[in-house]
């Protein structure tokens, strides 16, 4: 058994992981290394101003401040008065405000990174993260994950802290499940592939030429500051799943399966929720 456990994480994770350490380890040690390195900067930078822009307009109402600031000289007051209207009405209704942030936040965590990488960097995508080929090479990882995860998803969505949390979207009747619970996790979901492609998929494979296996390091922190205000059992368990989503994402360069992974877990835990509550 021990044996057997040994081969795996060899194939699996050893030897990609050391693959990794050592493209970075060539790069630095390269001419292109030892000049100034402009990625790493780009990387870094367009990922500060994604999450400031998503955290200074995930609400409607929060837009439409910067709507009328500054859209209004350029669209005229008419148009602009238009716009904060729609948006202030949007952010009064519970379902239209949860699906303004999460593709909001989607369009945040992919739109500007995919800008820089196509046009500035003049990179592939399918580096960073977004390719398809091979993407089920590693699925044991994954299948190991979820079976860690899924008992402590029924645990944890028993506690006052989940239940007050989950689902964001407020079920207090059945019909409510019916019409409008799948709008919002259809939104949940978008929203999750794009925070699996900028923090495993542009921030890793942006800066794994420079850090190399410590990448997943300087993704995980900005990962868990998104978690402050959800209970802290989940912000504590951001730490783990920002390291161990980051390493997937090395080994198998791709994000796919740990978006398709964090929306099962997700999923899991508003129906788990809701379940205990009678709703489901």
């Amino acid at each position: 058994m021990v044996l057997w456990i040994g081969r795996y994480w060899e194939k699996w994770i050893g030897e990609p992981l050391r693959k990794v350490e050592a493209d970075a380890l060539a790069y630095r040690l390269s001419d292109s290394g030892r000049r100034i390195d402009g990625k790493t900067p780009w990387v870094l930078t367009t990922a500060a101003i994604c999450l400031l822009v998503q955290n200074y307009s995930a609400h409607p109402t929060d837009a439409a401040v910067v709507v009328s600031f500054t859209l209004r000289p350029l669209l005229g007051a008419e148009v602009a008065n238009h716009l904060d209207a729609v948006l202030r009405r949007w952010g009064a209704d519970p379902l239209a405000m949860l699906l303004w942030w999460g593709i909001h936040a989607a369009l945040c965590y992919s739109v500007l990174p995919i800008l820089v990488l196509k046009l500035v960097l003049r990179e592939r995508l399918a580096d960073h993260g977004l390719k398809l080929h091979g993407v089920l090479k590693a699925w044991p990882l994954y299948v190991m994950f979820a079976v860690v995860m899924v008992p402590l998803v029924g645990i944890f969505s028993g506690t006052e802290h989940f239940q007050r949390t989950y689902p964001f979207f407020r079920v207090v009747a059945v019909e409510q499940v019916r019409a409008d619970l799948w709008k919002w996790e259809l939104a949940y979901a978008v929203q999750f592939v794009g925070l699996e492609f900028f923090f495993r998929g542009f921030l890793v494979h942006g800066t794994k030429h420079r850090f190399g296996v410590y990448a997943v390091f300087v993704a995980m922190v900005p990962y868990v500051q998104i978690h402050f205000g959800k209970p802290l059992a989940e912000a504590v368990a951001s730490i783990v799943a920002g390291i161990v989503l980051g390493f997937m994402s090395l080994i198998t360069r791709s994000v796919w399966l740990g978006a398709a992974l964090h929306i099962g877990v997700a999923w899991g835990m508003d129906g788990a929720c809701l379940y205990r509550r009678g709703l489901l």
